[in-house]
């Protein structure tokens, strides 16, 4: 019986590095659909199992011994399945995100993929005792496959559910459209990252001033 490929033997060795200028992983999540506005077409950042590994394990949501372990032990086929699923979370929470920053309201598909996903993570989690106090927390076997999936729907949750909507913004690049928390002082933060958009626009109004 031929060997089922793990995810670590199919996939590209080279390693991504992500861009975490949202200042969540909920958001951070979302901006893996990087260009989302530009006429020409996004760029997905998330093409692999290993991507998002390294993204979660970036985003600190799990540790590199515990992402070298999923991706030797986790089969390929079903890393595509989970990848698949983490961009089904990562849409439905950019509809509902982009939806609050541009006052409308968000679809109701796009809340019942919301309500799917963290049911589905509650399913997962157990009560255990902490000492002093009970607290959910996901199962210690190991191997588990979806546990990005699982941290980042627990993730997506704690944002949209929490005061920190309130400082929820957009990059002002048109095209990009990055989210992030604003935390400056003043709360007039415009760009997803100044040495990348910031200077891209700046460069733009220079040239626009001069031609005219």
């Amino acid at each position: 019986m031929q060997k089922t490929p793990t995810a670590a033997e199919v996939t590209d060795p080279k390693g991504r590095v992500f861009d975490l200028s949202g200042g969540h992983p909920a958001l951070d999540l979302v901006n893996t659909l990087d260009w989302r506005f530009r006429e020409s077409g996004p760029e997905e950042l998330l093409e692999t199992y290993a991507d998002l590994l390294r993204f979660a394990e970036q985003t600190e949501l799990i540790d590199a011994a515990e992402a070298s372990k999923l991706l030797r032990s986790v089969p390929a086929t079903r890393a595509l399945k989970i990848v698949a699923a983490v961009r089904e979370l990562r849409e439905a929470a950019a509809d509902v995100l982009y939806a609050a920053v541009d006052g409308k309201s968000p679809s109701q598909s796009a809340m019942k993929q919301l309500q799917q996903c963290f049911a589905a993570v509650r399913q997962n989690q157990q009560l255990d005792w902490a000492g002093d106090k009970l607290r959910w927390t996901l199962p210690q076997s190991s191997p588990l496959p979806g546990l990005p999936l699982w941290l980042l729907s627990l993730s997506t949750l704690e944002f949209i559910t929490s005061e920190q909507m309130l400082t929820l913004r957009q990059c002002g690049n048109a095209e990009c459209r990055w989210l992030f928390v604003d935390t400056s002082k003043n709360h007039t933060r415009r760009w997803c990252n100044m040495k990348i958009c910031g200077n891209r626009m700046k460069a733009r109004r220079f040239k626009a001033q001069h031609r005219a």
